[in-house]
């Protein structure tokens, strides 16, 4: 299974755009707080249109809940713009628990988060960084590619 994580996520339409991605692609969202947002946020709900209450989530309270729950097979991939390697360089088609770790929009993930896997980066140029859920869509559907796009239709 993929996991998506968002660690203590800022802006509401991101998520909501995040969980839509989730349900369309199978994966599970993890939402580590603190969120800037309440989950009945109009906004939040907006951007999740009315799949919201479909998508697979799950929300901890700090990282350290859900690496305890994690299985000990599981494979984390922080993904920053300072990350060690390119998205598409990384085997994601093997390990069965896979969690993609994004941080908040507007800073750094933790040096604990960090340092949980191999570190991903998506390649730019001319900007600091891409939009969250963009970034998200990049990673995920590479992630998909390479395990042949299991269980989707065309």
């Amino acid at each position: 299974m993929i996991h998506l994580v968002l660690h203590q996520p800022e802006i509401p339409h991101n998520t909501g755009a995040v969980g839509r991605l989730a349900l369309a692609s199978g994966a599970r969202l993890h939402l580590i707080k603190p969120l800037g947002f309440s989950l009945e946020d109009k906004h939040l709900k907006r951007c999740g249109l009315d799949y919201w209450k479909e998508v697979d989530l799950r929300v901890w309270d700090h990282w350290q809940d859900l690496r305890q729950e994690a299985s000990p097979k599981a494979c984390f991939f922080p993904v920053e713009v300072g990350g060690g390697t390119a998205y598409c360089e990384a085997d994601m088609a093997s390990p069965s628990e896979l969690y993609l770790i994004f941080g908040p929009e507007t800073s750094s993930l933790p040096a604990e988060v960090m340092q949980s896997g191999q570190s991903l980066h998506l390649p730019m140029q001319g900007t600091r960084s891409l939009n969250l859920a963009t970034a998200v869509a990049i990673c995920l559907y590479e992630a998909l590619r390479q395990r042949g796009f299991p269980g989707m239709g065309r």
